[in-house]
């Protein structure tokens, strides 16, 4: 498949940033009827899917109660932690009132899920008390194990030359200054790893070697850095043709790149790390010094939902993923429940635009089965990832379950293999709407 491509200036290009609305980012929805229900409805998490389908349920459904449990105040904006820690944003960007997006006339539980007893139909508060519902959907987002590395924890962040952009906004920022400290030193070995397991936004650990290298470069002493990529596997990218951009650039930036090698532990006094030779068949170890490290920690569902009858027990997502139907997000098992967001089991769809594609699959869905009718919306695995290739430069990653190319590009302006400014511009200046206007349930 070929792609026809436009190019904008750059005044061309501002001007749009700076006067397009989220509306024009992302395709209206056609809002079908109300329906009535006397149905109990609840919403486990109130995150970006979360958020979007309280929208969009108290915009379609008429009588009934929603119920939505989310203890924090607060949202946060994760896709632009990255540009928290590679110093492009201020923490405060990325933060806003949960109040601002919960709809009017839902139950806004502010209190932590502990337990879900899916025979029952019942949700276990972390304060003890119960709630039953007619219908769940578990949008919990995903656990960061980093106690699965020995001698880690996210309190280490920003201490003994370590990095983690995925612990907390505090912790992006905290990144951020551990690696301007081990810039100003004036040279060093930077060691920037990946996690075993699927994690949110797979592509963070690439942007932040990326931006890292870009920072490195304009100090002028780009020679006195070691910068090493510890892979645990062969691949890089989840897209055959990102991988091999991502390995060949990294090559010509001089990453040296370490295949098979996952964390297993560290020694943060001793600024050590230690990590598993994934290829040795003895279990062999290699242990190596660093002034800096970003950990990527191992990711699965929450413990609760892993001990649940809701968790998948065969193939590849065993014991560590929601048990969910990638097409019509609905449960194997349990035709009440509907996973979204990053807590499913699937071979993608871990990013905030997975979530724009999944919330109107399990909006339809979910309103079929409480009228007694099958799922007929289908998710594709939609997802896109702007691939961070440098300070000021980007590309626009969109991929699906069959196929690289199984969707049109967003932009029509954009070849999606070609790094811009333009894709840069995007991601520091239009997505953030357009991400906002998918928890009002807008797109």
């Amino acid at each position: 498949m070929s792609y026809r491509t436009f190019k904008l200036s750059r005044r061309q290009l501002l001007k749009m940033s700076a006067g397009v609305g989220a509306s024009t980012l992302l395709t209206p929805p056609l809002y079908a009827n109300t329906v009535d229900t006397q149905a109990h409805i609840v919403i486990i998490g109130g995150g970006a899917s979360g958020m979007a389908m309280a929208n969009r349920l108290a915009r379609r459904l008429r009588g009934g109660t929603i119920t939505l449990i989310e203890p924090s105040e607060t949202h946060h904006y994760q896709p632009g932690w990255t540009m928290v820690a590679s110093g492009v944003w201020p923490a405060a960007k990325t933060m806003r009132s949960n109040a601002e997006f919960v709809p009017q006339g839902i139950n806004w539980v502010r209190e932590r899920a502990a337990g879900i007893d899916a025979q029952n139909r019942r949700v276990e508060l972390a304060n003890g008390e119960r709630l039953n519902y007619d219908y769940l959907v578990v949008a919990t987002g995903l656990q960061l194990n980093y106690h699965l590395i020995e001698g880690m924890s996210p309190e280490l962040v920003g201490q003994h030359g370590i990095g983690s952009v995925y612990a907390s906004i505090d912790a992006a920022a905290k990144t951020r200054q551990t690696i301007k400290s081990w810039i100003d030193s004036g040279g060093g070995q930077g060691l920037f790893t990946m996690s075993p397991t699927a994690v949110k936004c797979a592509g963070a650990p690439l942007k932040m070697t990326f931006t890292t290298l870009s920072h490195l470069e304009n100090s002028g002493r780009r020679s006195a850095f070691d910068v090493d990529f510890m892979a645990p596997g062969s691949v890089l990218f989840t897209q055959p043709w990102i991988n091999d951009f991502v390995k060949q650039r990294f090559d010509q930036q001089g990453v040296n790149r370490r295949h098979f090698h996952r964390l297993v532990a560290i020694d943060p006094r001793a600024r050590q790390a230690e990590f598993l030779l994934e290829d040795s068949d003895s279990g062999e170890r290699v242990t190596r010094d660093y002034d800096f490290i970003h950990v990527v920690p191992p990711m699965s569902a929450h413990d609760f939902v892993k001990e649940s009858d809701l968790i998948a027990l065969d193939g590849p997502h065993a014991g560590e993923w929601l048990n969910v139907d990638i097409h019509t997000l609905q449960h194997n098992h349990y035709p009440e429940v509907f996973g979204i967001g990053d807590v499913i089991g699937a071979p993608i769809n871990k990013t905030a635009a997975s979530v724009k594609a999944q919330a109107p699959v399990v909006e339809e869905n979910l309103i079929a089965v409480m009228q007694g009718k099958e799922p007929p919306a289908r998710h594709r695995g939609y997802t896109s990832c702007p691939m961070i290739t440098g300070i000021g430069k980007a590309m626009l990653v969109e991929f699906g379950y069959e196929d690289n190319f199984a969707f049109m590009p967003s932009f029509p302006f954009i070849d999606p293999k070609d790094e811009s400014w333009a894709v840069w511009v995007m991601k520091d200046r239009m997505l953030q709407p357009a991400y906002y206007a998918v928890l009002e349930g807008q797109a």
